[in-house]
C-alpha cells in the first residue's frame, strides 16, 4: 500500500510538479490550496506526512500547524521563504519535524519526504519490535505504542520529539554532541544547524519537565551537547 501525503500550498504549478515527482516514488498525494481546507482534510483523513507552506490563504501555515498539533503527531515538512530564519524557528517551535526553503531542488525535496516517512513507518515499526519500554523517574516511554506518560498522564509528542527523547533516555548518562544527536535521531548527515536541535530540545522540555527552565531529565552539558540525567 502506498504511503499517503497531503500537500498544503497555494502555488498550483509547484504542487503539480511535486505530485509528479512523488507519484514516481509510488506515493499517494492529496493537494489543498488554502490553510483552512488543508487543516480540515488533515484532521479528517490519515496521512503519513504533511507538506505545509507558511504563506497560505485563510489560515497561514503556522496557524494550521498549531491547530493540528493539538490532536496529531503526523510528521510535518514545512516550506519556508528563502533565508527566513524566523519562519524556520517558528515552525520548529510549533511542532514541525523538518523544513525546506524555497526554491528547492526536487531531488532534495523527495529525499526529505522519504526520510520523514521512513522514520514514521518502516524504521519506527522495526524499533518497536526490538526495543523495550523505559521507566525513568515519572516518565514511562513505550516505543511499541510511541506513547509517553508522566505519572500515568499521556504527553503528546511529535515524531521527532519522541525519537529524540527515546534516544537520550535509553542512553542515560551518556553525553552526545549535536552532531551525534542529529545523525542518530534524524538519520541524516549533519549540517551545522544548532537551531534545529536546540528548538526540539526546548519544546520537549516544556512537555516533560516539571520546570522547563530547570530541567531534571534532559540536561545541557555546556560546550559539548546534551545528556539524559543518570540520577532520575
Amino acid at each position: 500500500m502506498s504511503n499517503h501525503i497531503l500537500i498544503i500550498d497555494d502555488d498550483i504549478e509547484l504542487c503539480r510538479l511535486v505530485r509528479k515527482y512523488l507519484e514516481v516514488e509510488n506515493l499517494k498525494v492529496d493537494i489543498r490550496h488554502n490553510g483552512k481546507e488543508g487543516l480540515n482534510t488533515a484532521q479528517s483523513k490519515s496521512y503519513h506526512l504533511l507538506v505545509l507552506d507558511v504563506m497560505l490563504p485563510e489560515m497561514n501555515g503556522f496557524e494550521v500547524l498549531a491547530e493540528l498539533r493539538k490532536s496529531s503527531a503526523v510528521p510535518v515538512l514545512m516550506l519556508t521563504a528563502k533565508d527566513s530564519e524566523i519562519d524556520k524557528v517558528s515552525g520548529l517551535r510549533l511542532g514541525a519535524d523538518d523544513y525546506l526553503t524555497k526554491p528547492f531542488s526536487m531531488n532534495e525535496f523527495v529525499a526529505r519526504v522519504q526520510s520523514l516517512i521512513r522514520r514514521y513507518t518502516t524504521l519506527n515499526s522495526f524499533e518497536a519490535q526490538v526495543e523495550d519500554s523505559l521507566e525513568v523517574g515519572a516518565l514511562s516511554i513505550d516505543p511499541k505504542t510511541r506513547e509517553v506518560l508522566i505519572e500515568s498522564k499521556r504527553v503528546e509528542l511529535t515524531v521527532k520529539e519522541f525519537d529524540l527523547l527515546y534516544f537520550l533516555a535509553k542512553n542515560k548518562g551518556q553525553v552526545f554532541t549535536k552532531k551525534q544527536i542529529y545523525c542518530n535521531v534524524w538519520q541524516e548527515e549533519y549540517a551545522f544547524d544548532d537551531n534545529n536541535i536546540m528548538v526540539h530540545i526546548r519544546r520537549l522540555r516544556k512537555k516533560i519537565e516539571p520546570i522547563s527552565e530547570s530541567p531534571i531529565y534532559i540536561q545541557t552539558v555546556w560546550g559539548v551537547g546534551y545528556k539524559f540525567n543518570r540520577e532520575v
